[in-house]
């Protein structure tokens, strides 16, 4: 297979208006090759959704996967953040966290699921992020367990207003998450301070196996970087796609 056939993808641009967060939100939508409405496919909402597209190449992973390695096409829907109050949204102590929530939640994805033959059943939909993307996926899935049973995080910012949310929850037998951190995450400055991120995903990951979360958990060689989650990206698509 030539290179260049990894590289043809149809990715579409939307802008969504927000009640909730009283602005549009702009949203990349990635279609599989042979896209076809009048089928269904699987679905992943990534936050951090421009980084996710250029600096994961998420895209590009996803042809390779389904035109190499026979996995079942899906759609990528990357949901775009402003920088300057990114933790306001993503972080559950931040201003903006419940608005970016149910804007999310009740707004985006049922605009998605309108406009797009993605399907609805949990088995079918995954959430993704890096980070503090990460961190909110697993929030969102939280509070809307309805919908959100499956998540992907990368290096999770599990700060304490994170960790209490987790403790507070009695029963997560429900929740399935792929976690990876890499082990040179121990000094890493943040807005908020320096963080060792692999104590952050250890502290997380024995709260949410206390309570029953089925866990796919990985530490390895890597820094906080796109360059170390992009390289294991494609393996967190088939744990749950394949």
């Amino acid at each position: 297979m030539s290179d260049s056939s990894l590289f043809k993808r149809t990715i579409v641009k939307h802008d969504i208006p927000s009640f909730h967060l009283g602005e549009s939100r702009h949203v990349r939508v990635y279609l599989p090759p042979g896209y076809q409405e009048m089928l269904s496919y699987p679905v992943v909402y990534c936050q951090d959704g421009e980084d996710f597209f250029n600096f994961g190449r998420i895209a590009t992973h996803a042809n390779r996967l389904i035109l190499e390695e026979d996995m079942e096409p899906f759609i990528i829907v990357g949901v775009d953040v402003d920088k300057k109050i990114r933790t306001s949204e993503y972080a559950p102590d931040g201003d903006r966290f419940e608005s970016y929530c149910k804007a999310f939640a009740e707004e985006i994805v049922p605009t998605i699921e309108r406009l797009y033959p993605v399907r609805t059943d949990w088995t079918d939909v995954i959430l993704a992020g890096d980070s503090l993307a990460g961190t909110v996926s697993l929030h969102l899935a939280l509070q809307y367990p309805e919908r959100f049973r499956q998540v992907i995080a990368m290096s999770g910012a599990y700060y304490s207003a994170s960790q209490q949310l987790i403790a507070a929850e009695r029963d997560l037998s429900w929740l399935h998450m792929h976690m990876i951190v890499g082990l040179q995450e121990t000094a890493y400055p943040t807005d908020r301070g320096t963080f060792d991120f692999v104590d952050l995903n250890r502290t997380a990951k024995k709260l949410l196996e206390e309570r029953g979360a089925k866990l796919h958990y990985e530490e390895m060689d890597g820094n906080h970087l796109w360059g170390f989650w992009q390289k294991h990206l494609p393996d967190a698509l088939k744990y749950f796609l394949m």
